[in-house]
């Protein structure tokens, strides 16, 4: 399964070991992991403060770095980055861009998935110690109950 690696912005800035200890986890799952070299900030931060429409030039950049056909999946190590795509990305594109712009919004947010989803929904993996042990960390996200 080819799966391509999305660093995020925030990520390949000031935490690039995380970025690269997803490739290994992705590699480790038997994927053959990619990394298009075209690929920038997603915009959720643009989005978030009110430039959606400022946001179209970095959905085309997402786009033209991960539509690939090729590509059965794009995994980030940020859930707020794979949600913005799948959810921030189609919103922004339908609202303010063209049909081909949703028409490639759409593709790219139905093949996105952060890395803890993509393990346990798509590799089918449950027991994590198992694959990873001494590797797990618990974050409480903005998304988890207080």
């Amino acid at each position: 399964m080819k799966v391509a690696l999305f660093a995020t912005c925030i990520g390949d800035m000031m935490f690039p070991d995380a970025v690269s200890a997803t490739a290994r986890v992705l590699t480790r799952l038997g994927c053959d992991v990619v990394f298009p070299p075209q690929q920038t900030c997603c915009g959720q931060m643009h989005v978030n403060t009110g430039y959606q429409k400022e946001v179209l030039p970095q959905l085309d950049t997402y786009a033209d770095a991960f539509a690939d056909s090729s590509i059965d999946y794009v995994v980030a190590p940020s859930g707020s980055c794979a949600g913005a795509v799948r959810h921030q990305h189609p919103m922004i594109a339908g609202r303010y861009g063209t049909r081909a712009q949703v028409h490639a919004a759409q593709a790219c947010a139905n093949k996105t998935l952060d890395l803890s989803e993509f393990i346990t929904d798509v590799a089918g993996v449950t027991d994590v110690g198992a694959y990873f042990p001494h590797s797990v960390t618990y974050h409480s996200t903005c998304h988890s109950l207080r």
